[in-house]
């Protein structure tokens, strides 16, 4: 129980890691939660500091969910401590615990005061590991939306909702069996949720129109 402890806590440190927060003040001396959006994740860098640190802020905050699950989770070397009733393994079990733990680090970050950014990124990051197929349908997703719209915000929570129907779609209707389809779909539901509860305040701008887009031909 404490090995699982121990793998839970440091994979919630390592989701923690502000990237953005560390980027911004690296490149320009800035807290990026007192510009934009005020928000301390990679839409907001994309908005403040230009779209290639944008970028990068991202793929970083997609490496933490990564790395928890193929590092992280391998250093619990116990037996699993609960009555596993997964179609998982118990090592897959731990990794998508590690998983959770480092988007909940990421989203209230104790490095920052708990004020970090919405957790897309380093679920994608540790999702893909898992379910790769289904994860790179819901990135084309996401790029279509905010090609079209220029809103990343939006591409985020299309790309989010997205994910449990295709989950569903392909299990039942092209007969792909995916690997704990029934375990995976209510935990992807439920972070469904915490991504719209995250985004509430991109909910409302966007319904007011007052939501800022974004341009990969913008300079800063």
């Amino acid at each position: 129980m404490l090995n699982l402890i121990f793998v839970v806590v440091l994979s919630y440190l390592v989701g923690s890691i502000p990237t953005s927060i560390i980027l911004s003040k690296l490149l320009k001396g800035i807290d990026i939660r007192q510009h934009g959006s005020r928000n301390a994740g990679g839409t907001n860098v994309f908005r403040v500091l230009g779209w290639k640190w944008g970028v990068l802020t991202i793929i970083l905050d997609a490496f933490k969910g990564a790395i928890v699950v193929v590092v992280v989770a391998r250093l619990y070397l116990d037996n699993f401590p609960f009555n596993n009733i997964t179609p998982f393994d118990d090592f897959t079990v731990v990794q998508i615990i590690c998983g959770i733990a480092a988007v909940i680090g990421h989203v209230w970050t104790v490095f920052a005061g708990f004020r970090g950014g919405k957790g897309i990124a380093t679920a994608l990051g540790f999702l893909i590991t898992l379910i790769t197929i289904d994860m790179l349908l819901v990135l084309a997703v996401f790029t279509l939306t905010v090609t079209l719209s220029r809103y990343i915000s939006l591409g985020s929570m299309i790309a989010a909702v997205s994910l449990p129907i295709i989950l569903v779609v392909r299990e039942n209707l092209f007969g792909v069996e995916i690997p704990g389809y029934n375990t995976i779909l209510p935990f992807v539901i439920g972070l469904v949720l915490l991504v719209l509860y995250t985004h509430r305040k991109n909910i409302d701008r966007l319904i007011k129109g007052s939501e800022s887009k974004i341009s990969l031909f913008k300079k800063k």
